[in-house]
């Protein structure tokens, strides 16, 4: 059986569209209009949807999309209040957005929509429920667009009215992707790439892990010659090709032992490299790596897992990188570590935060992290840099 990850668009790979909105502007309603399925609850009780609902879906003219229907943000009283939170919280992970409006007031709108731009997030507004209105005046939404700073589309989610213009408007927002290949200019079509993929007892049984079928699906896209071996065989690999390997991609935790194996004139770079070039900000990982050789055993060091399984024996970021660091800085070093969705609001107390390659996470997402450490002044790197920086061989990595 084929692997479902060769078959599906993983949801960080996926369009983030988030809908805002009051409870009962009808956010649930165009979602289930704009999938053309019963894709999220409908009701007109006030805050039925509480917390964030995600649903994956393939929308023409966007392609593979994650559509993320709220809590209204106007809840009240104390679980309102968390509601609320969480919906503000989605804002770190939406690449586009859709302002929903009933037009009966825009105060918490206008707040909205400063959010999202003090976000950097691209968003359009949607007056809803206009087959209730005999007619649209003009005014009333040019009156809306200069309040919101926005394009205001009329919609209704019950006979389908401005469902074409949305979409489209839609399409004209959507960010470019500043890395359109994970391997960047690393690989080219023709080339012969081998892949390192030592099988830990990380990896699933029976399955690879999402970055190294990120990388392999790259790879063939580009038409490149995709060779894969594990560690012990990097020898006999090697011995078997015609030619030598352009590029080695391996798992960053065997980078020293391939780097001794590398045939003079083959590039180097690893898994976890290449995804915080497609995620993150790879010339800020590289010079937040330096802070290192700068700590103590009185430092401080934040590591953050995208992933929430559950640890076992020898985890690269549980264990491994601790270890490396204490290694190299004194036992007194201070390691906590985050996963998932948890990450501290405030990061100052920290000499640096690792984080790992974050293909759970969409890009936003990990670039909200990237902008946050940033602001507070805190270097931020990633797995697989750390232990090149940590083992002498980060000059010798290629970065896409």
């Amino acid at each position: 059986m084929v692997d479902n990850n060769f078959n599906r668009t993983p949801q960080s790979e996926r369009l983030h569209i988030a809908l805002f909105g009051r409870r009962n502007a009808g956010k649930s309603s165009l979602i289930n209009a704009l999938t053309g399925q019963q894709t999220a609850l409908v009701s007109d009780v006030p805050g039925t949807t509480t917390d964030p609902v995600m649903k994956s879906m393939e929308i023409l003219p966007l392609g593979p999309c994650v559509l993320i229907d709220t809590a209204g943000f106007d809840d009240c009283g104390k679980v309102g209040d968390l509601r609320t939170e969480r919906t503000r919280e989605v804002i770190k992970q939406t690449d586009l957005a859709i302002l929903v409006t009933d037009g009966s007031s825009l105060n918490d709108e206008v707040t909205w929509a400063t959010l999202l731009k003090q976000a950097n997030v691209p968003f359009v507004a949607v007056l809803n429920k206009v087959d209730l209105l005999e007619e649209v005046p003009s005014t009333l939404l040019e009156d809306m667009a200069k309040r919101l700073g926005c394009d205001v589309i009329p919609v209704s989610a019950i006979n389908g009215t401005g469902l074409d213009l949305l979409r489209k408007t839609l399409a004209g927002l959507m960010p470019e992707n500043e890395k359109q290949s994970l391997t960047g200019d690393l690989a080219r079509p023709g080339d012969t790439v081998l892949l390192v993929m030592p099988q830990d007892p990380q990896a699933p049984k029976g399955r690879l892990i999402l970055p190294q079928v990120q990388t392999l699906r790259d790879l063939m896209d580009k038409r490149c010659i995709a060779i894969c071996c594990t560690t012990d065989d990097i020898d006999s690999t090697l011995a078997a090709l015609k030619e030598l390997p352009r590029l080695i991609i391996t798992d960053s935790q065997v980078f020293d032992i391939v780097e001794k194996k590398k045939p003079e004139g083959s590039l180097l770079t690893s898994f976890s490299v290449l995804m915080a070039a497609h995620k993150g900000d790879i010339r800020f990982f590289v010079r937040s790596a330096m802070a290192i050789d700068r700590m103590t055993e009185q430092s401080r060091v934040l590591i953050a897992e995208a992933c929430t399984h559950a640890p076992l024996a020898e985890d690269i970021g549980r264990e491994k990188i601790p270890r490396m660091l204490r290694q190299r800085v004194g036992q007194g070093l201070t390691v906590d570590i985050v996963a998932g969705k948890d990450f501290p609001e405030d990061v100052t107390s920290y000499d640096l935060v690792i984080h790992c390659g974050g293909c759970m996470f969409n890009r936003k997402f990990m670039l909200s992290r990237v902008d946050q450490c940033r602001r507070q002044g805190t270097p931020m790197t990633n797995y697989g840099i750390t232990i090149a920086h940590l083992k002498g061989i980060l000059s010798k990595v290629s970065m896409p």
